[in-house]
């Protein structure tokens, strides 16, 4: 029980700012209860920003644009902005010339290079484009769970068994290979059940969700194999780009689907 405890904290401390006191003890059995609870973090963080886009949009006029802007904003904040930090060291990482290691200097820079700065621009202009398209066409609610909860089981899949770290130090090091196989098959089929779940309430196509979750993390799978191709392994970084490109990617095709 002690180890689940201390997975779950150190769950809530890496992925979020929440205050909540550090596991006792941290090794790789903690960080792999850690990376299974990702998406239960997922999903409480979920739960907060769907209920602030709800306030917002009751509150004010027009398109639900600032609700959206807003819940991104809080986003960041909850998450200490680590996630766009990760995304932005990974474009940069991946844009430069030169081995592995090369590629793993780039993104230990504090400064942000161009490519890192064009892709939390652009990454978080879809996010904002697709959120409100969800909005308007009645499926926030079901946007919001489904896109938070499946980027976090995108973490959880990176840490899978066969998925190497890119440095033998780091988040990378203590998470990675740490999750069965099976738990992160069978989060997503939770995730998938969830969103149709929220579908059948909003009256979205019941197989919209299991669409969103599929594409979102095959979107995972095919930066997380590249990262591993031109940086090694996975990073703390690397999870951090999963959870925002999956969150855009599962956001597009529920704006884009009838």
């Amino acid at each position: 029980m002690g180890e689940l405890v201390d997975g779950l904290r150190l769950a809530v401390t890496t992925l979020t700012g929440a205050p909540v006191r550090s596991p006792a003890v941290l090794d790789r059995p903690t960080a792999g209860w850690a990376m299974r609870f990702a998406p239960l973090v997922g999903l409480a963080l979920a739960a907060v920003l769907a209920a602030l886009i709800a306030i917002v949009d009751a509150l004010t006029v027009g398109p639900p644009l600032l609700a959206c802007a807003l819940a991104l904003a809080a986003h960041a904040l909850l998450t200490r902005g680590l996630h766009l930090d990760g995304l932005a060291d990974v474009a940069d990482g991946l844009g430069s010339y030169g081995s592995p290691g090369r590629a793993r200097e780039v993104m230990k820079q504090p400064d942000v290079g161009a490519l890192g700065l064009a892709a939390v621009v652009l990454v978080l202009g879809v996010q904002l484009a697709a959120l409100q398209a969800c909005l308007l066409a009645g499926r926030g609610t079901t946007a919001v769970v489904l896109a938070v909860v499946t980027a976090r089981v995108a973490v959880t899949a990176a840490c899978t068994a066969g998925v190497p770290a890119a440095a033998p130090t780091g988040l990378g090091a203590l998470v990675a290979g740490t999750v069965p196989r099976g738990w992160a098959l069978g989060l997503a089929v939770l995730t998938a059940a969830l969103g149709t779940g929220l579908a059948a309430v909003q009256e979205v196509p019941l197989w919209l969700p299991v669409l969103a979750v599929a594409a979102g993390l095959g979107a995972a799978r095919l930066l997380r194999d590249h990262a591993v191709r031109r940086i090694g392994g996975v990073t703390g970084d690397v999870l951090g780009a999963l959870v925002e490109t999956t969150t855009a990617v599962v956001l597009v095709v529920l704006a884009v689907s009838p």
